[in-house]
């Protein structure tokens, strides 16, 4: 598919709707899109390639694209096979081409095309510029968005940001399809983790003036770019999108899902707008975790099992905490014929997350529902419904920097603040303050400050589990999530 983004910028893409699953686990009803882009100047540059079973058609939008001319650059953004796999095969066909990657994306190449030489190459310095005439391209590295070799590109004459896969979204371009419920879905399933490095981006991206963001995957973004940016910053800060209520149940025999239908029923008629409520056997679980991290309170409701939790509960809340999952009012309900311990077991899984408020009141089914069950119910319904309850802290926290609003210095409550208002350290959005209270953050300070996180990836280095203080390790320590060395660690 060939279309124009500007008079010199086209896109070369391709849609894929064989595809059930992208990346082997979630569901695409609408296929994906593979993006790719073509700057047609004194010089041509390719912006990444595609997925392998699309190499061909791929290649066909190339040539028409060049229309009989040579391509000078192939710039490579993002080394997943879904944008590289064809890397291989153009230079085959157009041997001359100059790769232009990171260092760390060489690499990486040389891991998926064992064997192949790549001897025209200019790695892409961050801050580095590459000339094509009248049009110039600045790099802007963006490791772990999502992986640590990943490049942006910043088009100064036409102001286009070349975003790698930040603000993609699932779904082909052929689809009329609602961006932020897709983008939302494809952010918190596979960015979700790397919220602060998002943060990063986002703050070079504010220095920019951009007026187009070509993604690699989903559309060409080219109206209201704050309405995506500001999505993009709440997202990462993990703030609050929508408020709403979801609850998430696991049940065997039904009693534990009467309850929850029981518990939306009267929340919707105390005045609760928003209630989402999703059978984690039976749903979309990356729908699930996209309305975990969207609205500000969650239910978690599921049975003794096995002396644990139901499997699909156990792994839902991994999902979730594997993504950073955090700034948010939690309750549960647990069912236990004997011996229930789910709400024990939920509450450990979640304790190393930051900013969870767990409800007061907890709700106990001992196989059935009955009058004291119901009792529980109704009053954590009560206390869910209540908006600026024991969940919301007079003092709020800037999620990037760490500054603490105080309402008494400053004379009004947070919420009364302007939407324009911004951070006075780090000048970050009203949307990226999160609730906070002095003892909590405290707490979070103590228990961080003896460990050692990786700067580039947020690994956190554990001493119990290595059997060896950090800094008992030789210096020729890699991170093994980022392979970054030993001094990318900092303490606390």
């Amino acid at each position: 598919m060939i279309n124009k983004v500007t008079d010199s910028v086209y896109y070369i893409g391709v849609n894929d709707h064989d595809l059930d699953l992208f990346e082997g686990q979630y569901i695409v009803p609408n296929g994906m899109a593979y993006n790719s882009y073509m700057i047609k100047d004194e010089k041509i540059a390719v912006f990444d390639t595609t997925d392998r079973k699309k190499v061909d058609e791929w290649l066909g939008n190339v040539a028409e694209a060049l229309d009989g001319a040579t391509p000078d650059y192939l710039v490579v953004s993002h080394m997943e096979p879904d944008h590289s796999a064809a890397i291989k095969a153009f230079l085959e066909k157009y041997p001359d081409t100059t790769v232009v990657s990171t260092g760390k994306a060489f690499k990486v190449m040389e891991q998926f095309f064992p064997g192949f030489e790549i001897p025209n190459r200019i790695e892409a310095e961050d801050g580095g510029c590459l000339e094509l005439g009248a049009h110039k391209l600045n790099f802007v590295h963006a490791p772990m968005v999502h992986w640590p070799e990943v490049v942006m590109t910043y088009e100064s004459s036409e102001k286009i940001l070349f975003s790698a896969d930040g603000f993609g979204k699932f779904g082909a371009l052929d689809v009329e399809e609602d961006w932020a419920c897709e983008a939302r879905r494809y952010y918190f399933g596979i960015v979700g983790k790397y919220g602060k490095q998002v943060q990063d981006i986002l703050a070079k991206a504010a220095q920019l003036d951009i007026e187009k963001i070509c993604p690699l995957h989903g559309p060409v973004l080219t109206e209201n770019l704050g309405y995506y940016i500001d999505l993009y910053n709440t997202w990462s800060s993990y703030g609050t999108e929508t408020e709403g209520i979801c609850i998430f149940y696991t049940s065997v025999y039904g009693n534990t899902e009467k309850a929850a239908l029981m518990l939306a029923d009267l929340l919707r008629e105390k005045g609760v707008e928003t209630v989402e409520v999703s059978d984690l056997a039976r749903c979309d679980w990356a729908e699930a975790v996209e309305d975990a991290f969207r609205y500000d309170r969650a239910v978690f409701a599921t049975t003794t099992y096995c002396g644990g939790i139901f499997p699909f509960m156990k792994q839902f809340i991994q999902h979730l905490t594997e993504r950073n999952y955090q700034n948010k009012k939690v309750a549960f309900i647990q069912n236990g014929s004997w011996a229930p311990v789910a709400t024990k077991i939920m509450k450990c899984m979640f304790e190393k997350s930051k900013n969870l408020a767990f409800a007061e009141n907890e709700v106990t089914i001992r196989s059935a529902i009955n009058d004291e069950t119901k009792a529980q119910i109704e009053a954590l319904a009560d206390e869910l419904s209540r908006t600026g309850d024991a969940c919301a802290p007079a003092k709020m926290k800037c999620s990037v920097c760490g500054f603490v609003y105080d309402p008494e210095k400053e004379g009004m409550a947070f919420d009364e603040q302007k939407d324009s208002y911004k951070c006075p350290i780090c000048g970050m959005a009203k949307s990226v303050f999160v609730e906070e209270t002095a003892a909590k953050a405290a707490k979070e300070a103590e228990a961080d400050a003896d460990k050692y996180v990786c700067e580039v990836c947020g690994f956190q280095y554990d001493e119990e589990a290595e059997g060896k203080p950090f800094d008992a390790q030789p210096d020729s320590y890699k991170c093994p999530l980022c392979g970054m060395p030993k001094s990318a660690f900092k303490k606390g």
